[in-house]
């Protein structure tokens, strides 16, 4: 059995802001140079990295960490309108590139660089993949919304007359409760309802502790705008088969076993169009990593050519 890990993960991260071309302001975590590898990690849509610090935690004995929270996310400004699923990869290359020079090994040559995500991350470390072969030597996507092709035809007929924007997710999205009395009004309406079924205590505590925030008005708000997360469920990423036909650093998927069908079914869909593309089952949700924290922090390491913790 994995053992829980103790690691209070903010005390060992710096935080970082970066000011983009389109200029709004992103922010994130990440870790002072070791000159060992360095992992990039990209959440999920509604959340924030440090949402995940229990699987992540494990990491930083095998490799550094660089932490992006995308637009209107985590402490990154909410920035307007959002700039889409490509535009969001294109601004985490950007800030990822901008802050590579830091890690170098102790000869002064760059470090190996990992790319790692969950869900809407997965597919923003998939998009930049594409965009950018020489970016990461290896990835993990965890449980990535590699909607197929069928989909994604369904949403641009839908999106051409303004219906993809109110799917059933962005409605619940839109309409979701943002703002509670105290924390644990908060707690009590996530605890082990929806997505949140199933979680480690200890993952929920780190949504409440880096997921909300004090409200103007007293009691906690979330940090991501309702409206935000329903932008995003009522957008798609733009060309996403053929780009990911350009990908060409080695990808390693893992999805759970009741997570949506159509994950599982695009994961072995990409594993057949590409010969460096893998992919594996394990038990859970579209949560997984927040239900089994160490476990699956053991699985990415060993998935990265990393020295799993013993």
């Amino acid at each position: 059995m994995a053992k829980h890990s103790n690691h209070q993960l903010p005390r060992q991260l710096q935080p970082w802001s970066y000011r983009t071309s389109i200029g709004f302001t992103l922010r994130g975590w990440r870790t002072e140079p070791s000159g060992r590898p360095l992992i990039h990690f990209v959440h999920g849509n509604g959340y924030a990295g440090l949402v995940y610090e229990h699987m992540l935690a494990p990491l930083l004995d095998h490799a550094d960490l660089f932490i992006s929270d995308v637009q209107g996310h985590g402490d990154s400004d909410h920035g307007g309108r959002f700039h889409g699923w490509n535009g969001t990869a294109a601004l985490c290359e950007e800030v990822l590139r901008h802050h590579l020079p830091d890690y170098r090994d102790g000869e002064g040559k760059p470090v190996p660089v990992l790319g790692l995500g969950h869900s809407f991350g997965g597919v923003m470390t998939a998009l930049m993949m594409a965009r950018s072969s020489d970016l990461f030597q290896r990835a993990v996507l965890l449980d990535p919304v590699l909607f197929s092709p069928n989909m994604l035809r369904l949403m641009a007929l839908s999106g051409a007359v303004g219906l993809w924007k109110r799917n059933a997710m962005a409605s619940r999205a839109r309409k979701r409760r943002a703002h509670w009395p105290e924390p644990q009004h908060a707690l009590e309406n996530f605890h082990n309802r929806g997505i949140f079924r199933g979680w480690d205590e200890r993952s929920l505590k780190s949504y409440l502790d880096h997921g909300l925030k004090p409200a103007e008005q007293g009691g906690v708000t979330l940090k991501c705008r309702p409206e935000r997360e329903s932008e995003v469920f009522g957008s798609y990423p733009r060309r996403l088969w053929p780009l990911l036909r350009r990908v060409k650093t080695p990808t390693h998927i893992i999805y759970g076993s009741k997570t949506y069908p159509f994950v599982g079914q695009s994961a072995l869909r990409w594993q057949k169009q590409s010969s460096l593309v893998t992919a594996e089952r394990v038990p859970g949700g579209h949560c997984f990593m927040l239900e089994r924290p160490e476990e699956i922090a053991t699985l990415v390491l060993d998935r990265l050519n990393l020295s799993p913790a013993a």
